[in-house]
């Protein structure tokens, strides 16, 4: 099913233009996977009934503005109250993010961390950001919606509901919750992927394990991988350090392997060879 058919199902008549207006991220024909389909869903849902209320009479207009105030300080006062109560729970982790990050991501990756190691919440919260990511790994219309410059605070409370959904189930203090409503109310839910990158290192960091990025043109088998993390962790680059693989598919290195631990990097790609060729060849002329 397409977008456009999915508006034309769900938007009453005379409505689809104000809904396109609404969120004009989500026309034209591409197909909507199943989790950014239920979001289209909710957010169409949202603005379908915005738009008709909005023809309603002014007292229900006068109504709904005296109340959207309230829920708007309801929601913005929840997440401090949370957070103090989080400060407050007594944890032996040191608070302090283990290894320093940069960007706005890293920026926010470290105060979740802090936030959940006061709260004794690190580990439900990494698998919690690991289901995340898988997620927005998986599918590619998530980004373009987290990224809408036009969401409203309905828009964004929907994605919320259903981003809590991938999560594991396992935030039982609210941690992830509140960290996702901060996310959305400074319209940054587009950092979330690079959240959980980050988020990621410091958790490797915290555990003592060292990183290793191999980078192939197509996806390793299951079997290589394991090859390659063996002979790393045998060798002096791990420091004995206990080994974690993160693989990644470059087609732009044509063939061969880049592998990356800690600071350095072995590039055996072919496009690395090529690159040394032409530079060969160039000098010579």
């Amino acid at each position: 099913m397409t977008i456009e058919t999915l508006f034309r199902q769900l938007a009453p008549a005379g409505e689809l233009q104000n809904l396109n207006r609404a969120v004009p991220i989500w026309s034209g024909n591409s197909q909507l996977t199943p989790i950014a389909r239920r979001i289209t869903i909710e957010i169409i849902h949202i603005h379908s009934n915005s738009a008709r209320y909005a023809a309603s009479s002014p007292c229900q207009m006068m109504s709904s503005r005296l109340a959207r105030p309230a829920l708007a300080a309801t929601t913005r006062q929840a997440p401090r109250c949370a957070t103090r109560s989080y400060a407050a729970a007594a944890s032996s982790i040191d608070p302090k993010p283990p290894v320093p990050l940069f960007g706005v991501d890293g920026t926010y990756a470290s105060a979740l961390y802090t936030a959940a190691a006061k709260s004794s919440s690190l580990d439900s919260i990494a698998k919690s950001l690991t289901s995340l990511h898988q997620v927005l790994k998986s599918d590619a219309k998530l980004s373009p919606i987290l990224h809408a410059p036009t969401l409203t605070d309905a828009d964004k409370s929907a994605i919320i509901a259903e981003l809590e959904k991938h999560t594991g189930g396992g935030d039982k203090q609210g941690t992830m919750k509140n960290f996702l409503q901060t996310l959305a109310e400074n319209n940054r839910l587009g950092l979330l992927e690079g959240v959980c990158e980050k988020f990621a290192e410091l958790m490797s960091a915290y555990r003592g394990e060292m990183e290793l990025v191999i980078t192939s043109a197509q996806k390793l088998e299951d079997r290589v991988v394991r090859r390659l993390e063996a002979a790393i962790a045998k060798s002096e680059y791990s420091h004995g350090k206990k080994i974690k693989v993160v693989t990644k598919v470059n087609p732009e290195i044509l063939g061969g392997l880049v592998v990356e631990i800690g600071d350095r990097t072995i590039d055996y790609s072919v496009s690395a060879k090529i690159a040394k060729l032409n530079k060969l060849l160039t000098d010579t002329v």
